[in-house]
């Protein structure tokens, strides 16, 4: 995947080939994520995007190997600089996580330990994965609280969690993350819990860093305009599936699945005039009740009969695009249809 899309990147620092995780539950199995496929190349972005229920978080658990009971993953690889995630033991994972690839998660008030310092926190990275002393490590920690733009940091090291803000919070969980230079930072929606203008600053932090300390990134978000501004690549997520791929600015040039049309028409844009934003009429299907088709046909205004009796698979397009679509292939039985243009314009003819 994305060799078309890389130009000169010749080295991906993480694969995910046809990866599944379920939840087995009295329903039954719930596929969560459903055989989906991406690589990030070394040093870059790629943002994976989507509405709520669409699987990004659980893609990026499954790839830290935290899926608890009831869920497993159930089939395909995660390989990281040439080794299988998959195939290791808890006891190499817990290396892994915090040192070669690091996390902040969505809400750093329930992800940091109460109980603990914020010094504390950070020292434990360089005390477990590097053998500190404690008082090196709370030099080190030090550092990291200034690294972040942590006012008086020193009075801060010795904080609880209740006694910070929330965007410091977030950069004391940045700090964490960043504690032992991580190959491949994972941030999980890193402002969905902050005010407008605290997310500029964490996005500006996040991505500054990243540039200084030449790591790679998958950011998981619903919010496209945080895509635009930090991302390289995104994969565009629904129900499961990848249902769309491109680099940032082929995506937002030239989108290639309804899905992806609807996200983009329905931000706000202060170059022309809007008396209202359009909606993706209806909701992202249950995991546990997905429709036989394309997972998106229940709400696609292109939709035939093809496109609910038949899930179409993920197409290379000319442009460096890749998108699962009946529109995009030869088997497509309907009209012509430009659904940048056409969307919104369109009343679906399936059955």
């Amino acid at each position: 995947m994305l060799d078309n899309l890389k130009d000169n990147d010749t080295h991906s620092i993480i694969k995910v080939d046809d990866l599944q995780t379920s939840f087995f539950t009295h329903k039954g199995e719930i596929k969560a994520v459903d055989g989906v496929h991406f690589d990030v190349p070394s040093g870059k972005t790629l943002g994976i995007v989507g509405e709520s229920g669409s699987g990004k978080s659980i893609t990026s658990l499954s790839i830290m190997r935290l899926i608890d009971d009831p869920g497993r993953i159930k089939g395909g690889s995660i390989t990281f600089n040439g080794e299988d995630l998959l195939a290791k033991s808890e006891a190499e994972m817990r290396s892994i996580r915090g040192n070669k690839i690091s996390m902040i998660f969505q809400e750093p008030m329930t992800s940091l330990n109460p109980v603990y310092t914020i010094g504390d926190q950070i020292a434990e990275s360089y005390q477990i994965h590097q053998g500190l002393s404690k008082k090196d490590a709370l030099n080190k920690a030090l550092g990291m609280l200034e690294l972040v733009g942590i006012p008086s940091p020193k009075a801060r090291l010795k904080a609880y969690p209740h006694e910070l803000s929330g965007g410091m919070r977030q950069r004391a969980m940045i700090a964490i993350a960043l504690a032992c230079n991580p190959q491949l930072l994972i941030a999980d929606e890193p402002t969905t819990a902050l005010d407008v203008t605290i997310q500029a600053q964490i996005l500006r932090l996040i991505s500054g860093l990243q540039e200084e300390l030449g790591m790679s990134m998958l950011l998981i978000t619903h919010d496209l305009g945080v895509v635009a501004e930090t991302c390289d690549y995104v994969a565009v997520m629904y129900a499961g599936k990848i249902v769309e791929y491109a680099d940032v600015e082929t995506l937002f040039n030239n989108p290639n699945h309804p899905y992806t049309v609807g996200l983009l028409k329905s931000l706000p844009r202060h170059d022309i005039d809007q008396e209202e934003l359009a909606v993706i009429k209806g909701m992202v299907p249950s995991p546990d009740d997905l429709p036989d088709g394309c997972r998106f046909a229940p709400r696609c205004p292109f939709a035939r009969e093809m496109c609910v009796e038949r899930l179409p698979d993920l197409e290379d397009l000319k442009d460096g695009n890749q998108v699962r679509c009946w529109i995009h292939t030869d088997q497509w039985d309907g009209p012509e249809v430009n659904v940048k243009d056409d969307y919104g314009h369109t009343e679906s003819s399936k059955s």
